[in-house]
């Protein structure tokens, strides 16, 4: 009698310990998808589309990277919404602050002798807003930003204003024979080292650096399209101090530059028309 309640306690334990090691090791690695619903991926790749060359910020739409960034843009009654969401369709919330803003935002027109620089405000999770007049045209946005811990790359959103004339024939852009501009009497000329594609280039600008101003945190700005507007270049100095900015142009063709100086508490665009080979 003795035998046979001391082998039923020992079967007895058998089972409990063999039950208790599957349940340790092998229940909790077979969640069911309700289970892991509320676990949110993570990506710790942080090469944006955003190159840096030395200490000067090199944004392009160039790369192979999949953007992991969905913006969405409209423009209704002079005025501009953009929102900002994740492949999960989540608002993206989490952005650097890049010289000063959380967005920049350039606009130009299908003739890209219409150029803007603007500067959304945040008024929601991933949502920017802003009121701004254009003329009635056809345009193309590249919303501008940094997010964190998600690959990012500005491409073109194209959008029209009123109904503008159809079947209007743009010229092609004719190179400049000399690269230097004067604007509200202000002069500045534009150095460029090379015109070769695939090669690093330096764009330096010389103008009267005794009333220059820092413009978001830097000496100026440089944005740079090619000609359908599908490149696209945002690039800042190169130490922050000088309007010296160091770029390359992946492919050849003929490229508008527009360099962004405050002088005397004006900001001023001046453009320039260049033939990379």
């Amino acid at each position: 009698m003795k035998k046979w309640a001391l082998a039923a306690i020992v079967y007895l334990l058998a089972i409990i310990g063999g039950y208790w090691v599957y349940d340790a090791n092998f229940k909790t690695e077979a969640k069911t998808p309700m289970d892991m619903s509320h676990e949110s991926p993570v990506s710790t790749n942080e090469s944006h589309a955003h190159n840096e060359s030395g200490s000067g910020h090199h944004h392009e739409s160039t790369g192979t990277e999949a953007g992991e960034v969905k913006p969405s843009f409209s423009y209704k009654d002079g005025k501009i919404e953009i929102m900002l969401k994740d492949m999960q369709s989540n608002p993206v919330t989490n952005l650097e602050v890049n010289h000063e803003k959380l967005m920049h935002l350039i606009v130009v027109n299908d003739h890209l002798d219409q150029y803007y620089h603007i500067h959304p405000k945040k008024v929601g999770p991933g949502k920017f807003v802003i009121p701004y007049q254009l003329a009635e045209g056809r345009y193309k946005a590249f919303i501008d930003v940094k997010p964190k811990n998600l690959n990012y790359k500005v491409e073109p959103v194209g959008f029209t204003v009123g109904n503008p004339v159809e079947n209007h024939i743009h010229p092609s852009l004719v190179p400049d024979q000399t690269f230097i501009k004067t604007i509200d009497g202000k002069t500045v000329e534009m150095k460029v080292s090379s015109f070769e594609a695939q090669k690093p280039v330096t764009l330096q600008f010389i103008l009267d650096e005794t009333t220059l101003e820092p413009y978001l945190g830097a000496a100026g700005h440089v944005v740079i399209l090619n000609e359908s507007a599908g490149q696209y270049l945002h690039v800042h100095p190169k130490d922050e101090q000088r309007p010296v900015f160091e770029t390359q142009f992946d492919h050849p063709g003929t490229y508008k530059i527009w360099a962004e100086f405050k002088q005397a508490g004006k900001v001023r665009v001046f453009p320039f028309i260049i033939k990379i080979k």
